[in-house]
């Protein structure tokens, strides 16, 4: 759900690619024969599943990719993209299911393509395709939950630790809309709202924020975040054949486009916050994910007492920046306004529960994975 490194989210030109200009983009680019392909949902750029016929470059005969055009703004910062996809191609060398790049004719892992309109210049990457089915297809469950925690912790540990790259600091995105610091930011864009019940709920998660949580910010353990471990970006599949007790793993992780500089308990509090926007009992699901993630990264305590404005935060910013878009692009507004399906009624209830109760349940549910764990 990228949008540029400034506080805009929408000063970028989507690209609109016809089907057959992308099958040509591919052969010009890439060298490869198109056999279909088709459009891939998306917030700001334009992505195609592609699947290619005849790969003889010896890429482990690898035939179905992502085609993956970026918008006009966040072409022009190179550096970004190359971390960010450079990071990707350290991830799967590390384990991690992230997609890796193939390269263009020339050996590069992307190329800078005249856009479809005006002077307009898009980034080009072609990724390997990842099965699987997104975590919001499945009834999830507490294992899965757990499993997701996990892999945000892992990843997170594993960027800060181990991660180098000469751009890395272009993940340092300033007054970047995404990050989860910048929560009064929305301030800007909550007009989108009207005037109603939403806009006071908003209101009120960022002046909180302001008040309990940009204090603590320099207490918090810095890290780079993947920044959307949302329920779409996460694919998984099924190790198991029963219908009641399916065991999934995760077998994906897409979309490294909001990457940037951020703290620990960012990650987990963006993956409690997606991970409840299907699930029949969301107030249930951040127990879990939290026991998964503190079973890398155990949080602080100030870092705890943050977490409820820190999902809720994520919300307001969801759910802001996707009707402030939906208004500019309203032919895209069903994908945009996913979240909105159930988010509003999430958010609302958080409040109406109260952080007290909520934080509550969720670290003791966290507690009871302690308890059960072997000496």
């Amino acid at each position: 759900m990228s949008s540029g490194n400034g506080c805009q989210p929408q000063t970028f030109t989507k690209p609109a690619l016809s089907e057959k200009e992308a099958t040509e983009l591919v052969d010009r680019v890439f060298g490869l024969k198109v056999s279909w392909l088709r459009p891939l949902p998306s917030y700001d750029d334009q992505n195609f599943h592609v699947c290619v016929s005849g790969n003889s470059s010896g890429a482990e005969g690898a035939d179905e990719y992502v085609l993956k055009i970026t918008n006009s703004e966040d072409s022009r910062e190179p550096d970004l993209i190359q971390v960010q996809t450079q990071a990707m191609m350290f991830l799967n060398a590390e384990g991690f299911p992230s997609a890796t790049p193939y390269l263009t004719k020339d050996g590069s892992i992307m190329s800078l393509e005249s856009g479809d309109t005006g002077n307009k210049k898009h980034m080009v990457r072609l990724l390997t395709y990842l099965p699987g089915t997104p975590v919001a297809k499945i009834a999830t469950n507490a294992q899965i939950l757990y499993d997701i925690g996990k892999l945000a912790a892992s990843l997170d540990k594993a960027l800060a630790e181990k991660f180098r790259h000469p751009s890395v600091k272009s993940l340092h995105r300033g007054q970047f809309i995404w990050n989860l610091a910048n929560v009064p930011l929305l301030e800007q864009y909550i007009d989108a709202l009207g005037q109603n019940k939403y806009h006071a709920v908003v209101e009120r998660v960022i002046e909180q924020f302001k008040g309990k949580v940009i204090p603590k910010l320099s207490s918090f353990r810095a890290c780079i975040n993947h920044g959307d471990l949302n329920d779409h970006n996460i694919l998984v599949d099924s190790s198991s054949t029963s219908l009641e007790n399916p065991q999934y793993r995760v077998s994906g992780i897409l979309d490294f486009s909001d990457m940037s500089y951020g703290y620990y308990v960012f990650e987990v509090a963006i993956a409690i916050m997606y991970m409840m926007i299907e699930s029949p009992d969301p107030l249930g699901v951040g127990g879990h994910v939290l026991a998964g993630f503190e079973s890398v990264v155990p949080l602080t305590a100030e870092e705890r007492g943050a977490l409820f404005l820190l999902v809720s935060g994520r919300f307001a910013q969801s759910l802001v920046i996707a009707a402030h878009t939906a208004l500019l692009y309203p032919e895209n507004k069903e994908y945009l306004m996913i979240t909105a399906k159930t988010g509003w009624k999430h958010l609302m209830m958080m409040f109406e529960v109260g952080q007290e109760v909520v934080e509550k349940k969720w670290f003791e549910t966290a507690q009871a994975y302690t308890d059960q764990a072997p000496a």
